[in-house]
């Protein structure tokens, strides 16, 4: 079979893979028994480790959702839930505008500036269409995975067992990506096509333990793009999923009464979030762009087996 013929596959599995999953999910009964800890009882020490984690987990291929679920369980503290981890991403939203501010900035008005001379071919309306038509996905599962699931925090969704698998089958394809392309096509040479293909992987990313960075950067090194330019376009996607993310359930937590004492450690959450999520971004560009994704590779595959072993002995559930 040819590559091309590959990578087509892939992205049919994708688009369908998703809803097939989702109405999996909406009829599955509860399949966790972690007790949940409301965001106002986190204290501030804790909600500065948990903002480290996400800021790292973030834009690592590793699933920050994963690592913000299973780290807090594992030293007592309970599952932060969907909430608390939308609230601390917003941080994660800070650091990725304020490092590709300038990024942003050209692409806007270079896309305007090729629609008034009909120059469909400029680099930055092939970005800016990318980014526009690969959010769509994300956002069209979302919306549905919201009406399927009524209580996510306590769906299967978030279970264990979905995390462990999910890291272990991603791992595996992040190192058949790595195999397979030929990471030649820089930033320069991105296209629409390719925005609209992460995108599509990006939706998986609604699984925890699936990683949106993951998803998207395995789904561009599928298309041969360089490993920094399949991260750096896969952080320019992600920034409307999660900034929109973070706002919905913002709003929810605005309509929450919260006590004073518990808006400190969130502030506290989501600074440590931006700081290191910041870092992480401009760490893993440089990394990328000598190294190769097979560290994440087995850091994924050992942590999905680590999860599972640990649901299996009855450590985690």
């Amino acid at each position: 079979m040819s590559k091309q013929g590959i990578n087509f596959g892939v992205g049919v599995i994708l688009g369908l893979s998703v809803p097939l999953l989702l109405n999996q999910l909406a009829t599955a009964q509860t399949a966790t028994t972690v007790q949940d800890i409301p965001i106002s009882q986190y204290n501030g020490w804790q909600a500065f480790f948990l903002g480290i984690v996400q800021g790292i987990t973030e834009f690592l291929p590793i699933s920050s959702t994963a690592h913000l679920k299973v780290i807090p369980v594992v030293l007592g503290w309970g599952d932060p839930g969907v909430t608390y981890t939308a609230i601390i991403q917003l941080g994660s939203i800070a650091a990725v505008i304020w490092y590709f501010w300038k990024d942003l900035a050209q692409i806007t008005k270079g896309m305007f500036k090729a629609v008034r001379r009909k120059d469909y071919y400029s680099l930055e309306f092939r970005l800016a269409m990318g980014i526009i038509l690969g959010t769509l996905p994300i956002l069209f599962f979302g919306v549905l995975l919201k009406l399927l699931v009524q209580d996510i925090d306590h769906s299967a969704l978030r279970s264990m067992t979905v995390i462990g698998c999910a890291s272990i089958v991603m791992s595996l394809l992040l190192a058949l990506a790595e195999k397979m392309g030929t990471h030649k096509r820089g930033y320069e040479n991105l296209k629409i096509q390719d925005g609209i293909f992460m995108g599509l992987a990006q939706a998986l990313a609604l699984v925890p333990g699936v990683s949106r960075s993951g998803s998207t950067m395995t789904a561009g090194l599928f298309v041969d793009l360089e490993r920094s330019t399949a991260a750096r376009f896969s952080f320019l996607l992600g920034i409307p999923a999660i900034t929109l993310a973070g706002l919905v359930e913002l709003k929810d937590v605005v309509d929450q009464t919260i006590s004073q004492t518990a808006i400190f450690p969130l502030v506290v959450g989501v600074i440590s979030s931006a700081v290191f999520s910041y870092l992480a971004i401009a760490g893993l560009i440089r990394f990328l762009q000598k190294q190769s994704n097979w560290v994440f590779v087995f850091y994924r595959l050992f942590f999905g087996i680590a999860i599972l072993l640990g649901v299996m002995m009855g450590k985690l559930s």
